[in-house]
């Protein structure tokens, strides 16, 4: 009977101690400017790590890519925002992984936990000095480039070679163009 109640007692405590679930993915910020992959990292793959994949607004006014202005490093403000690392080597702990985020809009650094509520949900909590926080729950979305779709890029205009027979070559551009 007592070897019984240790088995239990250590197989409930045991269940206690069960790795948080696997956050890899791709998932759109709760604000729905970016979407950010998670894959594991670190020793043993047992750490997540996340970056960037794709911005709302992936350019500036001028059309210039989105970097890291506000970087209080200056020699990585030109680093591009896509492609950036946010999450680095976030540590398993109890349910979840925590670590830090670098936060791009501020340049700045705060703590971060991140927990899987479902297969399609993702809750967020960061804090400034653990004692200011904030959440929010990011969405899976599917694990395609979407930033290569988001802003098609559109041919050079062919000159025409002749005169001749302009109504016919916009009859077929008109044909081979995609409704909206």
């Amino acid at each position: 009977m007592r070897i019984a109640l240790s088995l239990a007692a250590l197989l409930v405590s045991g269940s206690a101690f069960a790795a948080p679930k696997d956050l890899s993915g791709t998932w759109l910020t709760g604000d729905g400017r970016a979407k950010i992959r998670i894959d594991r990292c670190g020793p043993g793959g047992s750490n997540a790590c996340g970056k960037v994949v794709w911005l709302k607004s992936p350019s500036t006014e001028t059309g210039a890519p989105r970097t890291d202005l506000k970087n209080p490093d200056p020699k990585k403000r030109t680093r591009p925002i896509i492609g950036l690392t946010l999450l680095d080597n976030l540590k398993p702990e109890d349910d979840s992984f925590a670590g830090e985020i670098y936060n791009a809009d501020e340049g700045k650094i705060y703590q971060v936990s991140l927990e899987r509520e479902s297969d399609s949900e993702l809750n967020v909590q960061g804090c400034m000095l653990k004692v200011l926080c904030g959440s929010q729950t990011w969405t899976r979305v599917p694990d395609v480039n979407q930033q290569a779709a988001a802003a098609p890029v559109e041919a050079p205009a062919k000159p025409a070679k002749a005169a001749a027979k302009p109504a016919a070559a916009s009859a077929k551009a008109a044909t081979a163009a995609p409704a909206e």
